[in-house]
This record gives structure tokens, C-alpha cells and sequence, in this order.
């Protein structure tokens, strides 16, 4: 854990989290369904990997299908882009993700001193099914994703802010992109290093595990 020498103990009122890479790592299931998906058409012919849904984790989920299939005319893409969002969803109502080390006991205890919340990049019910599969869903206050308004995640960390009228909002994500969403919606940023992508800078301070945001707030 990284933290500048500054102590972040009651500077704020509320964390925001990502999720993909921050409370959860979903990438193997994600890549069962959306290889099932490839088997269900016959003009996708490079197979889905683990390597290459984490290459892509964490971008809006347009733009996730125009970077793996970008030379693929748009209705063939968005037909097979449809298809993996309902395996996805389906695979993972059933199996879920892996939930971080200490991601139930630090939930609890920040729940006691913040108000949570989660802003992601991924498609409608995405969220609820992490939920679904989370021992402490109930003390998540409220969430947005792109899938409900397709808007940038900066976006959607805003509406979370002034929907919930926060004053002292911090997000916690993995990648460059949740650092300058959180810098273009005006919210400090905790870097999750154990997560998919690298940060060098732009951060208040970086954990190496879940559970020490513990320690840091």
C-alpha cells in the first residue's frame, strides 16, 4: 500500500467502486460464455480466450466488440455482440465470479463509515448479478453502468455523485481509463494494483489488496 504519506482517514463521505478487476475477476467465466456465443455463428473465426477478455476489461462494451472484431461490418458485430451479452449474463447468473480476498469483511467494515456505491463500463444487469452473487450486496447504497444510459463512465460517477448529493466522493479502480473517469468527474482515485490494468500516476494512493482499504480508511 501506497498512500504519499498522506492519511486519507476521514477525508471523505462515500466510495465509489469499479467492479471488473476492483471487487470481482470474472474473466474466465466471461470467456466460457463468449465462446459459446462464437459457436453459435459462423463469421467469427478467432476463438475467445481469458487473455483476450482481460485485453479489453474494463472498456465501455461497445467499444470491447470494436477493438476484438474493428474490420467486421456494424450489424454482424452488434448481432454477435447481443448474442455475448445474453451467454454472459446467463453464464454468469449461474456461476458468477471470483470475489476478491477480504472483500466481505472490508465491505462491512467501510460500510460502517461510508456510503457505497458502484459506477461500471459493463451492459445492464451486469451489476445485479455480481450482486446476486456478493454475501454483502445489501450495503452497496446505489450503482450505474453504461449499459443504462451509454454514457462515458465519468458520466455516470457525476450522476452517482449528485444523485446521491455526495460531498466527499472517492473512487477506487484498476485502470488508466477509471483514472481519468475519476479525474474528469472530479473524484480522487484509489488505484487497485492487483487488478487488470497499470497506473503510474493520478492516484491519492494504490493497495495491492482489497482489504487494505482497511487500513487506508
Amino acid at each position: 500500500m501506497q498512500t504519499n504519506g498522506i492519511s486519507l482517514q476521514d477525508k471523505f463521505d462515500s466510495i465509489i467502486f469499479d467492479l471488473d478487476g476492483t471487487l470481482w475477476d470474472s474473466t474466465g467465466n466471461v470467456a466460457l460464455a463468449w465462446e459459446k456465443a462464437r459457436q453459435q455463428v459462423d463469421y467469427v473465426d478467432v476463438p475467445v480466450t481469458v487473455e483476450s477478455v482481460r485485453a479489453v476489461t474494463g472498456m465501455a462494451y461497445d467499444a470491447i466488440f470494436e477493438m476484438l472484431l474493428p474490420d467486421m461490418e456494424v450489424a454482424k458485430r452488434d448481432h454477435f455482440k447481443a448474442i455475448c451479452a445474453k451467454s454472459e449474463i446467463d453464464m454468469l447468473d449461474e456461476l458468477g465470479g471470483d470475489l476478491y480476498p477480504g472483500l466481505e469483511e472490508t465491505i462491512k467494515y467501510l460500510a460502517s463509515k461510508y456510503k457505497l456505491y458502484i459506477v461500471s463500463n459493463c451492459q445492464n444487469g451486469y451489476i445485479e448479478t455480481f450482486l446476486s452473487h456478493c454475501p454483502v450486496a445489501d450495503y452497496f447504497i446505489g450503482h450505474q453502468c453504461y449499459g443504462t444510459k451509454g454514457q462515458p463512465k465519468a458520466e455516470n460517477i457525476k450522476d452517482i455523485v449528485n444523485d446521491h448529493e455526495l460531498k466527499a466522493p472517492v473512487y477506487v479502480g484498476d485502470t488508466t481509463g477509471d483514472r481519468d473517469s475519476a479525474t474528469k468527474a472530479e473524484v480522487p482515485f484509489i488505484y487497485a494494483s492487483y487488478g487488470f490494468g497499470e497506473v503510474e500516476e493520478g492516484m491519492i494512493a494504490t493497495i495491492d489488496s482489497f482489504g487494505e482499504l482497511k487500513e487506508l480508511l
